[in-house]
């Protein structure tokens, strides 16, 4: 058994890919004072401020720090669906995104909620609603990944919800609070490393 050094300005973390090859039975729709609405060619400011709200404290980055062309060639890409969370004043307070691109399949690129909603039965209200969008007739594979600095629970709330592991790496990155493009307290699980 080894380690692996990681320098002090870097975050590393286990990434675990999951997959589904048969559409699951449906359920009835779990009762949440949401709405999913469509974000068709999504303004890239509103998209990004969403984003950091759900995705900052499991440092969340990669679309901050796209520039507008390519964020734009992703979230505009006819293959995309990006659908926000709204609640009772519509107010944006989660995200799915579904990504088409690869004929047959669909990936949730992103399935996320504000803090403050996470531990409430609300993710499971998310996931249905991903489930019926993500199988169309022509999906024969859903997949996600996750990752050690997701919510712990992440993992078993992806099986429960029927992914099954298919693959696992480690994936090493500059920490983003480091730079400046999350804030300094961003995922205090994952604490930041002094350089000695």
């Amino acid at each position: 058994m080894g380690l692996i050094p990681v320098r002090a300005d870097e975050v590393a973390t286990v990434v675990t890919s999951l997959e589904m090859r048969t559409r699951p039975p449906l359920r009835p729709l779990p009762d949440a004072p949401l709405r999913l609405v469509p974000w068709p060619m999504p303004d890239l400011g509103k998209y990004r401020a969403l984003f950091r709200r759900v995705g900052e404290p499991w440092l969340w980055f990669s679309r901050l720090v796209m520039d507008d062309d390519r964020l734009a060639a992703i979230v505009h890409d006819p293959g995309i669906a990006v659908y926000a969370a709204v609640d009772r004043q519509g107010i944006e307070v989660g995200m799915l995104e579904l990504d088409y691109r690869r004929a047959g399949e669909c990936e949730l690129s992103y399935f996320a909620l504000v803090p403050e909603l996470v531990g409430r039965g609300f993710g499971r209200w998310l996931m249905a609603q991903a489930l019926a969008l993500a199988w169309r007739k022509d999906v024969a594979r859903l997949w996600v990944h996750t990752c050690t600095l997701d919510h712990p629970r992440a993992l078993g709330f992806y099986r429960a919800s029927g992914f099954v592991p298919f693959k696992r790496t480690v994936e090493t990155f500059a920490d983003p609070r480091t730079s400046g493009i999350l804030s300094p307290n961003a995922a205090p699980h994952y604490p930041r490393v002094s350089a000695s």
